[in-house]
């Protein structure tokens, strides 16, 4: 298996990859906007370049509910970032936007991927991505971003999702990106109970199955809160664990915060791999 970033090749066979997170917001549910400045993105970029990140991962609009954030908005966070994240290091940047003319416009300013939580909902997404050259990730949702989705009901959720996941796939090679282009992501919490995100975890072998790179964003979710009762920032140690068994269960790239934590995982998983 092979991802393809900008110029670059990833042989993913027995190497994950770790994404670092990096939010223009100024209310995460992480971070509480820490790196909402421009100043302190580029240091908080800086600080996971050296602790091993393989993939800088730029958003400016947070996934859950919360006041509306315009198109213009948007775009004053996230393109003047992706541009100075360009100019500063030579890691892929990946941005995270479900609006086609932010992924343009990050691509244009030198972003490597386009991250899309929603499906590719806005009908210019993947030609924006195509025309670029630009990779993709295809997320199940069940809703859209930003809606509520406190029940979200499945009578088969590992089969729903990796049936909505292949048809995003072929969607995109349809657009004219490459398969080595297109990585899957199965979207734990977004519109899942805590219950069926954790299957879609373990069953995570399912969709690697599907020949595209898998990618696990499970750090510090709700999920983990939800099974071992704890608050956001008591979930560091859950978060590596879950990364551990995604990457032994077929993910190979991992969207985290700790990125120093995540890429000893991904080290010993990939001597242990290797070792297989």
């Amino acid at each position: 298996m092979r991802l393809g970033l900008g110029e670059r090749s990833y042989d993913l066979a027995t190497r994950p990859l770790v994404m670092g997170i990096l939010n223009r917001t100024p209310d995460s549910f992480f971070d509480k906007g820490a790196t909402f400045s421009l100043d302190a993105l580029l240091r908080r970029a800086h600080e996971i370049a050296v602790e091993g990140a393989d993939i800088l991962d730029v958003g400016g609009v947070k996934a859950g509910p919360g006041p509306e954030v315009g198109p213009q908005e948007e775009l004053d966070r996230v393109v003047p970032a992706v541009e100075a994240l360009h100019a500063r290091f030579e890691l892929p940047i990946s941005v995270d936007t479900w609006r086609a003319d932010v992924a343009r416009a990050a691509f244009a300013a030198g972003a490597a991927m386009g991250n899309d939580i929603s499906g590719f909902a806005d009908p210019g997404y993947l030609p924006a991505a195509a025309q670029a050259g630009a990779s993709v990730v295809a997320t199940h949702i069940r809703l859209s971003p930003r809606v509520p989705d406190p029940e979200p009901h499945y009578d088969d959720v590992v089969g729903t999702v990796r049936d909505a996941l292949v048809d995003r796939a072929r969607a995109a090679e349809a657009a004219g990106i490459l398969p080595e282009r297109i990585v899957i992501d199965a979207g734990l919490d977004l519109g899942k109970t805590w219950s069926q995100s954790l299957l879609l975890l373990r069953r995570s072998a399912d969709l690697a199955a599907l020949g595209y790179p898998l990618l696990l964003s499970a750090s510090n979710k709700t999920f983990l809160g939800r099974l071992l009762g704890l608050e956001v920032g008591e979930r560091g140690a859950a978060s590596l664990a879950a990364a551990a068994l995604g990457i032994a269960r077929g993910c190979r790239i991992v969207r985290a915060h700790d990125v120093r934590g995540t890429r000893r995982v991904c080290l010993v998983m990939a001597a242990v791999l290797e070792a297989a």
